[in-house]
């Protein structure tokens, strides 16, 4: 914890959720926009699941995030 690598990683993670949950957003805010309710179900799903896993992949990063400044402080357990 703390490598280079686990940076990267951790920050790829973050930027690629974000664009996912924009995209998430824009798919759920053009679902709205549609007439057919057989096209709209669908489409409502897909994006509330694309908004949930883009969530998750940036609660992760930040868990890990403060567990590393945490374990940093001096005089901390």
């Amino acid at each position: 914890m703390g490598s280079s690598v686990w940076w990267c990683k951790n920050l790829v993670l973050v930027f690629l959720s974000l664009f996912f949950l924009l995209f998430g957003i824009e798919t759920l805010v053009g679902a709205f926009h549609l007439t057919n309710p057989i096209e709209f179900i669908p489409l409502f799903f897909a994006a509330c699941l694309i908004i949930l896993i883009s969530v998750v992949g940036i609660i992760y990063p930040a868990f890990q995030f403060h567990l590393f400044f945490k374990m940093k402080r001096p005089g901390k357990a």
